[in-house]
């Protein structure tokens, strides 16, 4: 691809947010779902449970986040199901982030890098997760490549498991907490972009308020735990303050808990959608 074709991806999902509104859905073929669908745990469930899935959301959200993990335990037939999800998904126009939380170093980083966010590579998607546990550098890889093709990448900072606070919230050499220092080292990234940078964080919808401070980061915030994990549209301003309009809130079994009927899923997704809306508004 010749660099500057596709706009920054900063500006993609500004757009896809105004548009649309924050919201990202994933679409996780967990066996508990698929059996709530009347689904087995085979190719062809799954195959059944994605695509009807992106069929009914992919026009209506800003962002479409399949978990990687999901279709690859089905082997090859698995990820045949994640290309075309991520194909239909983006064709319908919406915002791709494939949740990979992918972490290396060197020539294995750029291999993980290219396998996702390579112009020509199968499961070209419009952002991905990335872990910065290896150290933040190890990710220049993926951080690179995705600025040179108009995509994205959220690096996981303060995520929604209690089992990640013990390290996260530990102190770095200099003071900071680490998970403020991944905030900050992506904030230098991003530094003077518009109308927000390529390089988004992961920050849990049930954090403590104030708990991070994304005032320099000028990039998006990945917000998982919307629903099933306890935080509510109304919450995500006690959590993230002044910078909610860069939060783009995550759920997925409040919306997927609907189906298979897609009109049940719209609705679902409608409805969370226009709470969020509101809550812009307020």
């Amino acid at each position: 691809m010749t660099a500057g074709v596709r706009a920054p991806f900063g500006q993609r999902l500004a757009d896809a947010m105004r548009e649309r509104g924050p919201l990202c859905v994933g679409i996780d073929p967990h066996p508990s779902l698929l059996h709530a669908w009347g689904l087995g745990e085979d190719p062809a469930s799954l195959e059944r449970f994605a695509l009807t899935a992106v069929e009914a959301l992919a026009a209506e959200v800003a962002v479409i986040k399949p978990q990687s993990a999901f279709f690859e335990v089905y082997g090859s037939a698995g990820i045949a199901v994640l290309e075309r999800v991520v194909r239909d998904a983006r064709q319908a126009g919406a915002l791709v982030l494939l949740d990979v939380k992918r972490g290396d170093i060197g020539s294995t980083m750029t291999a993980y890098a290219t396998a996702y966010l390579d112009e020509d590579a199968p499961l070209a998607a419009d952002a991905i997760t990335v872990s910065p546990y290896l150290g933040y550098g190890s990710l220049a890889p993926a951080i690179g490549i995705a600025e040179q093709n108009g995509r994205g990448v959220f690096v996981l900072a303060r995520t929604s498991n209690p089992e990640g606070a013990g390290l996260q919230r530990a102190a770095h050499g200099d003071g900071r907490g680490v998970a403020q220092s991944i905030v900050d080292a992506a904030a230098e990234n991003n530094a003077g972009a518009a109308p927000m940078g390529h390089v988004g964080v992961v920050a849990g919808a049930t954090i403590r308020p104030g708990e991070l401070d994304f005032g320099k980061l000028n990039g998006p915030v990945l917000a998982p735990g919307l629903g099933a994990q306890g935080a509510t549209p109304r919450t995500l301003h006690e959590v993230f303050g002044s910078a909610l309009p860069l939060v783009v809130p995550a759920t997925a079994r409040d919306v997927l808990r609907h189906g298979p009927d897609p009109e049940g899923l719209r609705a679902a997704a409608r409805r969370i959608r226009d709470e969020l809306a509101e809550l812009h508004r307020d």
